[in-house]
């Protein structure tokens, strides 16, 4: 059975889409990032394929999304890539289909391999739908 298409969205002015970085991104994109210089935020449309049988965001995607969102937030201050160590997400809101949700992450510690970060995944009326918290190990492969 065909997925349903959701129609296309421009992001939110000051983000600019992000570019793909395999299959599963590519399935659950498309995700945008904040254009200004050190502004780390990451933006998501909600489409119906984000969402669970009741109409509003999957946890799972919000916790690939706030992922995504935390790695982008590590790579801007560290300049390496990295793995998930630890994710911690507690759901607040929901987010329905159409609505536009912001990660607003930030650093809060690296120790030598291991950066400490958070983020507040709010929507468009500044509701906060969710809290994330992640240990990610740099890696020494730099890009």
């Amino acid at each position: 059975m065909a997925e349903p298409a959701s129609p296309a969205r421009e992001p939110r002015p000051g983000f600019a889409a992000s570019p793909s970085r395999g299959k599963f991104t590519i399935h659950n994109g498309p995700s945008y990032r904040a254009t200004a210089e050190g502004d780390m935020r990451t933006g998501l449309w909600v489409l119906d394929r984000h969402c669970n049988g009741m109409g509003f965001l999957h946890g799972g995607m919000a916790c690939a999304f706030a992922d995504s969102a935390l790695a982008w937030a590590v790579w801007t201050a560290t300049g390496k890539m990295s793995v998930t160590i630890k994710l911690t997400v507690e759901f607040m809101e929901i987010a329905r289909e159409g609505e536009w949700i912001e990660a607003h992450p930030m650093v809060s510690a690296v120790d030598g391999e291991f950066v400490n970060v958070t983020a507040r995944i709010v929507k468009e009326d500044g509701a906060l739908a969710a809290r994330a918290d992640a240990i990610f190990r740099t890696v020494r492969r730099k890009v």
